[in-house]
């Protein structure tokens, strides 16, 4: 039996379900969309539901939102130093946006919103530019002193500068493809077993299954480490942007 390898693929098919446009500007309505406001909706209900009535000793559902948000506002105080309580907001809602999207594409039949580029690259360059600005806006003119570290002899500047400006600029681009390379192999890899399976025989069927439960398992775990890695790299981004230079 031949396998069909584009049905492991189709996951990732962009869908325009409307086509919609603003001058230049195409704003139609695609499954990517879809998802990304599933995402959202399931996030935002899900929390709703469980601090609907907060108790001082908390049930399980209000303990887990405390718990999720207790990780987050730690993390994000470890990496912003000095002034992370101000952008635990930024960065719980930033978790729980790209979290919600790794774990939509796990429902049967659903699209993986960060296994398209275009999304996690927005995220990522939105990130990089909250950065930037932030450090032209403590700083001023001295946010360019970054690129020619202090105590580097004045003979080597014509190479440190260019290799810290390309350092610096290529921080959205490993922080997309991280993210979106992580979400990609993994609903890549469910998809070739999902084929796998239905074209194995009867009696090896199993086998393939066995994998896809494990698999999942995986890709719950892998969901949630992408988006801690996410909001820790941009702690950082940001803590290095209010950093004295």
């Amino acid at each position: 039996m031949s396998l069909d390898m584009g049905g492991a693929l189709e996951h990732f098919r962009v869908i325009v379900h409307y086509e919609l446009h603003l001058g230049p500007l195409d704003i139609s309505i695609s499954n990517t969309a879809v998802f990304m406001w599933l995402a959202v909706a399931i996030v935002a209900g899900t929390l709703r539901l469980m601090l609907v009535r907060p108790e001082l000793v908390p049930k399980p559902g209000q303990l887990l939102a405390e718990m999720l948000y207790g990780f987050v506002a730690r993390q994000t105080c470890l990496n912003i130093h000095g002034e992370g309580e101000k952008y635990i907001p930024l960065m719980f809602t930033l978790f729980t946006f790209i979290l919600g999207c790794n774990l939509v594409g796990l429902i049967p039949g659903a699209f993986t919103p960060t296994s398209q580029l275009a999304v996690t690259g927005t995220l990522a360059v939105g990130v990089f530019l909250y950065a930037s600005g932030l450090r032209f806006y403590r700083h001023g003119w001295g946010f360019f002193h970054a690129f020619a570290p202090q105590g580097v002899p004045k003979i080597m500047l014509p190479l440190m500068v260019p290799i810290e400006l390309l350092s610096f600029l290529a921080r959205p681009v490993t922080l997309a493809l991280r993210l979106f390379a992580n979400m990609t192999a993994g609903h890549m890899a469910l998809g070739v077993l999902a084929v796998l399976g239905l074209a194995a025989p009867w009696f090896l069927q199993w086998l393939p299954l066995g994998f896809t439960v494990v698999q999942i398992a995986l890709e719950l775990i892998i969901a949630f480490i992408q988006a801690y890695i996410f909001v820790v790299l941009s702690c950082v981004y940001i803590d290095d942007a209010l950093a004295d230079h």
